[in-house]
């Protein structure tokens, strides 16, 4: 059985800084909060991240209410940050961040209108 590499708080912090901006580290964990427009989006991003991490299979810990979600992240088995928490990091917050309307491409995005907004992007 080969052992991952857990990185020690200064290394976590400078992952973070450099590649992953709105999550920090706290009492062990890798977390994230994600501001919603209420229930509705705030179940479309524990759905999302449900998806992700079942497909990673690395299951995050995760915290809701009406407005926010907060994703904590940190590898078991490892007993520490790893990079599989890095990468499912990364992906949770490129597919819950994606403005498709920022992009080249036919996607107009959710309309700049309150009645559809359900995330609130950072």
């Amino acid at each position: 059985m080969t052992t991952e590499k857990t990185y020690s708080t200064e290394e976590i912090e400078q992952h973070l800084k450099a590649n992953l901006q709105h999550w920090y580290f706290e009492n062990g964990w890798i977390r994230r909060k994600f501001k919603t427009s209420g229930w509705k989006g705030t179940l479309m991003v524990i759905n999302t991240v449900g998806h992700l991490s079942e497909a990673a299979w690395h299951h995050p810990d995760i915290s809701a209410s009406y407005g926010f979600v907060i994703v904590k992240l940190q590898n078991h088995a490892a007993k520490g940050i790893t990079d599989k928490d890095f990468a499912l990091a990364k992906k949770i917050e490129d597919v819950v961040q994606w403005k498709p309307a920022d992009e080249d491409n036919t996607l107009e995005g959710t309309p700049d209108d309150p009645r559809f907004k359900y995330i609130k992007y950072d």
